[in-house]
C-alpha cells in the first residue's frame, strides 16, 4: 500500500536529488513503488533590478515527500541517494504522513500553482524608487502595505509636498 512518507535531504539540494532519485527509481524499475517525489512549492515573483524575475520557493526547506510502498529495498534506495539524510520519524523507522496533513500540503500546492503570488520585500517606512507608470523615477517611503490589492500607499514628494500615491506592488523597488 502507498503511503507519503517525509524525508529529510540537503536543503538547497532538493531538485537535484528528487531527479537523481527518479532516475535510480525508474532505472531500478521501481515506478509502482515509487510513484511520486513532491517538494512542495510555488512560483513567486520579485522585482530585481527592475524587472520582474520568477522564483520557485519552496515551502519546507531541507524536505521533500515521497508515495512510496515502503520496504527495505524501496527504504535502501531512498537512504543511498546523495543528500538524502534520513526519513522523518524515530532512527530506522518511518512513519508515514497522516491522510489530512497530505491533503493540506497537496491542496496548497495546487491552490497556487494558479495564483499569482508576490514576494513582498517591503516594510512600512522603506525607502522605494517609483519605476512604472506616470510617477517613474519618483523616490517615496512606504506608508502602508495592502496585501489583499498588492498595493502600497507610498507618501512622494511632489512639488516638495508629500503626496499618497496607490502602487502595484510590481512598480516600485527597494531604493539603493
Amino acid at each position: 500500500m502507498h503511503q507519503w512518507y517525509a524525508i529529510h535531504v540537503f536543503s538547497g539540494h532538493e531538485k537535484k536529488i528528487q531527479k537523481y532519485l527518479e532516475n535510480e527509481i525508474e532505472r531500478a524499475g521501481l515506478i509502482e513503488k515509487i510513484p511520486r517525489i513532491l517538494i512542495p512549492s510555488e512560483d513567486v515573483i520579485e522585482m530585481k533590478d527592475g524587472k520582474k524575475r520568477v522564483k520557485n520557493r519552496i515551502f519546507f526547506p531541507g524536505y521533500m515527500l515521497v508515495e512510496m510502498e515502503l520496504d527495505r529495498f524501496t527504504q535502501h534506495l531512498i537512504l543511498n541517494a546523495p543528500g538524502v539524510t534520513n526519513f522523518v520519524g524515530p532512527k530506522n523507522q518511518p512513519v508515514p504522513l497522516q491522510e489530512d496533513e497530505v491533503r493540506r500540503i497537496l491542496g496548497r500546492v495546487e491552490e497556487r500553482k494558479d495564483e499569482e503570488v508576490i514576494e513582498i520585500p517591503f516594510s512600512e517606512g522603506d525607502p522605494v524608487k517609483v519605476i512604472d507608470g506616470p510617477f517613474t523615477d519618483f523616490a517615496g517611503i512606504v506608508e502602508e502595505i495592502n496585501h489583499e490589492k498588492k498595493k502600497l500607499k507610498v507618501m512622494v514628494s511632489i512639488f516638495g509636498r508629500s503626496t499618497p500615491v496607490e502602487l502595484d506592488f510590481l512598480q516600485v523597488e527597494m531604493e539603493k
